[in-house]
């Protein structure tokens, strides 16, 4: 090499994968590049489907542009473009806008396909930095999807706030003076109440009350509210769920940023998933709510046709059977008289996560106060039987394992539910394993939330328990990865002789239990897989790339699972054939199955190395 080519292989073997790599890879690199100096002038020359090649910056400032003009990601020293095309064969469809001119390496087809074969870390790079585009490969772009919008790409005006000392005329006249129907009242930055047009109709006026005395007076307290990062398909959920028009937005320091009305988000939307959630909390019967649960197939399959993210669907039939579940616990009141007593009517395992898919099966309970009368228990027994029953009437099929309100032992106090988790984390058997993996995934649905969350407070005591955590982690590793020697899939074949891999078994359940053990040793408080992955970027019990990782396989194996089910493509359920998939799939798939294994080892590692 002369003095020029080794300045560049100095560069090259610091870039990802070539510090990875023995030198030859970097020399082989350097050896068939060419140099260009790409400018405003000459940056619609280079990237052409004519003749695909990667691009790797060596200094300069570059957006990546989709075909409608969006910038997809910035780009500079260090970073690479162009690949997907040489992965897929596929035309090029975004183009590069220069905001700093500057020098980019070039290696053609023929030298990033020899790399390719002769070095798997080279080709595991490229395929996983594609795993992005590939997950939403198939779907419209999320520009189109009123359902994966943030609720902060919503917010057009800054919250209207009052102390709730203030009078009621005051509030009125400051709502005329911003135009809203609606007003936050905060205390020190945090929200305590909000008064909207109707109230000041109905509590105010209808009601004769003095416009000098204090708003606090007919504000609507402890007000439901949402987080700006939330999904506007959760804003729409949470407002049909408690008839609500209006909805605080809170940042991630519960201080109030804005209010999402109704009318805001209904503008959204486009699917008729939401309406149909609607038409169930208002269904006035059984026989209603049985003829709108007729219509979730069909609807589903038109709502995964119009999201990026196929794995929303999973929220969608979790919400869907969260509007069914209230409303038949509503009507039974009506039929039944009120509750004795407090309850909080929880449901565990794929509902809890939201996460359900067309397959799932009922997991749910009733938490109750302690001490109950032996008439109090029969009311409860007859809501939960009556649930269950109709529940699944509804198509939510019936729980193998009897984990259901119907079953005296999913329908018991606060004290007996403890007992029970204590049991199991004190005594971690496969049985006890198997249970946690259902039950310590729970979620409040309908009731009483102050014994739900007194509950939830005995739990995160009860669990921070190493042994149990050591358990966790030893079953865990258990489970087999579906790759075998030199990477290849471990098929497994049905009693038609139909060879496949079990997505959810193999893949989708372990990365749930991995995400689990850790949410818990962090003790955080959710159970959607998703969600536990990004509350847990707080701690250091992970690095953040291994949490990317997660998310990215979890979200991958997930398109993958939901959508052999909307296609029925003929295998046992959750389970997919791998010769199905083109080659950049079946790549992504063993990258995907070879990750899930690493974190299956490392949670052996941290939590069970004195049970190995």
């Amino acid at each position: 090499m002369n003095t020029e080519q080794q300045e560049v292989a100095q560069f090259v073997m610091q870039q990802t994968p070539f510090n990875q790599l023995e030198g030859a890879a970097s020399e082989y690199f350097v050896n068939h590049l060419d140099i260009i100096y790409l400018t405003r002038e000459n940056q619609n020359q280079w990237l052409s489907s004519d003749n695909l090649r990667l691009f790797l910056i060596r200094s300069g400032d570059y957006d990546l542009v989709d075909p409608k003009g969006d910038v997809i990601t910035k780009l500079s020293s260090g970073d690479y473009f162009g690949f997907p095309s040489l992965l897929t064969g596929e035309a090029i469809q975004n183009s590069i806008s220069v905001q700093k001119e500057g020098i980019v390496y070039m290696l053609n087809q023929a030298a990033f396909d020899y790399l390719r074969r002769e070095y798997k870390v080279f080709e595991q790079y490229f395929v996983r930095a594609h795993k992005n585009r590939l997950l939403s490969s198939h779907y419209k772009s999320q520009n189109d999807s009123w359902s994966e919008k943030k609720i902060c790409e919503l917010m057009n005006r800054k919250a209207v706030t009052l102390a709730p000392d203030a009078s009621i005329r005051q509030t009125a006249k400051k709502m005329k003076q911003h135009g809203v129907s609606s007003i936050m009242l905060t205390e020190h930055d945090r929200l305590v109440g909000v008064v909207t047009d109707r109230d000041l109709r109905n509590r105010v006026l209808a009601d004769e009350v003095d416009p000098q005395e204090s708003v606090s007076s007919i504000m609507t307290c402890k007000p439901k509210f949402i987080f700006e990062n939330n999904r506007v398909f959760s804003a729409l959920h949470l407002m049909l769920k408690h008839n609500i028009h209006h909805l605080p937005v809170l940042d991630e320091h519960h201080k109030p940023l804005g209010m999402l009305t109704s009318t805001d988000l209904l503008r959204q939307q486009k699917s008729d998933p939401v309406q149909l959630i609607g038409r169930i909390y208002k269904a006035h019967s059984v026989v209603d709510l049985k003829r709108y649960s007729q219509e979730i197939p069909g609807l589903l399959k038109g709502f995964s046709n119009n999201i990026d993210d196929i794995s929303l669907i999973g929220k969608l039939l979790s919400g869907l059977t969260d509007a069914l579940t209230s409303r038949l616990i509503r009507l039974f009141q009506e039929d039944n008289g009120a509750a004795p007593t407090s309850f909080s009517f929880i449901c565990f395992g794929s509902q809890a996560r939201e996460e359900q898919t067309l397959h799932s099966d009922q997991d749910n309970g009733l938490l109750l106060p302690d001490d109950l009368t032996d008439e109090q228990h029969d009311y409860f027994k007859r809501m939960g039987e009556y649930v269950c029953e109709h529940l699944i009437e509804c198509g939510i099929k019936r729980c193998p394992g009897n984990i259901m309100a119907s079953n005296a032992a999913c329908r018991m106090g606060i004290n007996a539910w403890t007992e029970k988790f204590h049991k199991w984390i004190t005594s971690p058997t496969p049985e006890a394993m198997l249970n946690c993996k259902i039950f310590f995934d729970l979620r409040f649905i309908e009731g009483s939330t102050t014994l739900y969350a007194r509950f939830c407070e005995q739990l995160k005591r009860i669990s921070k328990n190493d042994l149990f955590y050591a358990a966790m982690a030893s079953d865990i590793k258990n489970t087999p990865v579906p790759i075998g020697l030199f990477n290849q899939f471990k098929l497994e074949k049905d009693e038609k002789q139909h060879k496949y891999l079990d997505l959810k078994k193999r893949g989708v359940v372990i990365i749930n239990d991995i995400v689990r053990l850790y949410s818990l040793k962090a003790g955080i408080q959710r159970a959607n897989t998703q969600e536990r992955i990004d509350a847990l970027m707080k701690f250091s019990l992970l690095n953040k790339d291994d949490l990317y990782n997660l998310k990215d396989c979890w979200r991958f194996l997930t398109q993958l699972r939901l959508g052999t089910q909307i296609n029925e493509e003929g295998l046992p359920s959750n389970c997919i054939n791998p010769n199905a998939l083109n080659s950049l799939e079946r790549h992504q798939l063993k990258e995907a199955f070879y990750l899930v294994k690493q974190a299956q080892q490392a949670a052996a590692f941290k939590f069970a190395r004195g049970s190995l």
